[in-house]
């Protein structure tokens, strides 16, 4: 009952059967595709006020060393193998992948990060730019943790999109 439900719904990413599949995308046209990505990192008062204490060069430095470069790293890397790790998007090649990571302002302890992911391809790069966001993010709050475990990762969302259907 649920698989029908869903089929008659017009999931993309299952078959007339109701199995998983990647979509085919043979017929589109290659073009221009830009997808932004955000989420937030929020800090214990204590951590975010250590951590700016420590600040230079648009960089925080942790126990662990440069947490803001590393992390931009980290989202880089983890959008160019997306396809590793969800396993029905379409492996495309990325023609730029950039992160800006920064608090909120000087009094605040969120941390925003957006990844802009671009590629000339017949697919969109929507995933690539979510899942850039979302490592750099989890890279944060791996390299805070000995400070606290009450780091909270939310707002994981697409901010926009350009190129393809909508």
């Amino acid at each position: 009952m649920m698989i029908r439900r869903f089929l008659s719904s017009g999931l993309s990413h299952l078959n007339k059967d109701g199995l998983p599949r990647v979509v085919d995308v043979s017929s589109k046209d290659i073009t221009k595709r830009i997808a932004v990505a955000g989420c937030k990192v929020i800090l214990p008062e204590k951590v975010a006020n250590e951590l700016k204490l420590n600040s230079s060069n648009k960089d925080v430095i942790g126990p662990k060393g440069s947490i803001f470069h590393t992390a931009i790293l980290a989202g880089i890397m983890a959008s160019k193998k997306t396809s590793d790790l969800i396993p029905l998007c379409h492996n495309i090649s990325l023609d730029k992948c950039s992160l800006k990571i920064d608090f909120e302002n000087d009094s605040s302890p969120i941390i925003n990060i957006e990844c802009t992911a671009i590629t000339t391809s017949k697919t969109g790069v929507e995933m690539e730019a979510l899942v850039g966001a979302s490592n750099a993010a989890l890279c944060i709050y791996d390299m805070c943790k000995a400070l606290s475990n009450d780091i909270v990762i939310s707002d994981i969302q697409l901010l926009s999109k350009i190129g393809g259907k909508s």
